[in-house]
């Protein structure tokens, strides 16, 4: 009812994709919470949802999760948050050249992000069938429209395969940027620093991980070959 009064309300979509996330309808909590994003990309708790209904739509429905998802609505610029504060009050009275061209910027970078995240599932598409060399170039031109700390970890993953550790190291270090306690990219990061001998460094991202994964047992066996090393 306020998302019909307020469309694209930030708190209500907030609200809504966690009653769905309760009562395990995933698929409709995912598109809340992405609906949100687009509203306002800063906002924290949007982005801890979509990584937790991933993981949940990837256990229920396998890797072609995505293709049984309903429609995700296109947020108006209009109503992108961040655009629409400093004319709160007045609506488009007080800032019309101010807001105009950012919200071109919005617009654009909606169907920019889209572009990219059809860019990473081409090049996840072709890590599964061992092609990192087109993967890599997918997430390259994926990572040109959109900074995003799972593409990065992803090209990682093959640059490690190809042997390019020091490219390899640079994309977790980047990854970390945006996640500083990620930890596909601490490991790979780990692994990478590990082939280029800077054992020390290694230890370092190892012991990072293990107090968000104590258990991990990949990063527990890696921390062994290290201090053998």
């Amino acid at each position: 009812s306020a998302l019909q009064l307020v469309p694209f309300g930030i708190k209500p979509l907030l609200r809504r994709a966690a009653a769905y996330e309760a009562l395990e309808r995933y698929s409709l909590a995912y598109v809340d919470y992405k609906t949100a994003l687009q509203v306002d990309c800063s906002v924290q708790a949007a982005h801890d949802g979509v990584n937790r209904m991933t993981k949940a739509l990837l256990e229920k429905d396998g890797v072609n999760w995505r293709q049984k998802l309903p429609p995700i609505p296109t947020v108006p610029v209009s109503a992108q948050t961040r655009w629409s504060i400093p004319s709160a009050q007045a609506p488009g009275a007080n800032t019309p050249p101010a807001t105009a061209p950012q919200g071109e910027r919005g617009g654009n970078n909606a169907a920019g992000m889209e572009k990219a995240r059809m860019l990473k599932e081409e090049g996840n598409e072709f890590v599964k069938k061992g092609n990192h060399k087109k993967a890599l170039e997918k997430y390259s031109e994926s990572l040109k429209l959109n900074k995003e700390c799972a593409t990065y970890t992803n090209r990682a993953l093959c640059y490690l395969t190809l042997k390019q550790y020091k490219e390899a190291a640079q994309d977790c270090t980047e990854a970390l940027k945006l996640d500083p306690k990620n930890v596909k990219a601490l490991y790979r990061r780990a692994q990478a620093l590990k082939e280029l001998k800077d054992y020390k460094s290694s230890i370092a991202d190892i012991k990072s991980l293990l107090k968000t994964e104590p258990k991990n047992t990949a990063a527990l066996r890696l921390l062994q070959e290290l201090n053998r090393a």
